[in-house]
């Protein structure tokens, strides 16, 4: 467990710009624990990574790539999230409860709409190209 920072730990506390870039730390362990523990995190990655080779492949506009880039950027903070609220809930709770039920499922369904906007981006962007 790390030393706590500030008056009474005998530490300077750090300077506003460093705690920015340290937050990002923190930001990237959040990710990293996701993609570790979360099987439908890393198919969502692997996703996001053929989604990105085949827009370069197939020469898509800075358009299109906004449109896609913006689509694997929803699927992942939907994924994200929904792991958020599972650790909530379980930190809660390991028994049963009707709400807990409702809050996961609600969050895992936002995945399934967020994944199928994506897969609707997918198909407008690559399909087309690939029918030339």
């Amino acid at each position: 467990m790390s030393q706590p920072s500030g008056p009474r730990s005998g530490r300077p506390r750090p300077g506003p710009f460093s705690a920015f870039l340290h937050s990002f730390t923190f930001a990237g362990q959040g990710v990293w624990h996701a993609v570790r523990t979360q099987r439908n995190m890393r198919v969502h990655v692997a996703a996001a990574i053929a989604a990105v080779t085949a827009g370069a492949v197939l020469g898509i506009s800075a358009v299109q790539w906004a449109c896609v880039t913006l689509a694997i950027g929803m699927v992942l903070v939907a994924e994200t999230f929904n792991t958020v609220i599972e650790a909530m809930i379980d930190l809660q709770t390991q028994q049963f409860h009707p709400l807990a039920k409702i809050a996961k499922d609600g969050a895992a369904g936002a995945v399934l709409i967020a994944s199928i906007a994506a897969a609707g981006v997918a198909i407008a962007v690559f399909l087309p190209r690939l029918l030339r």
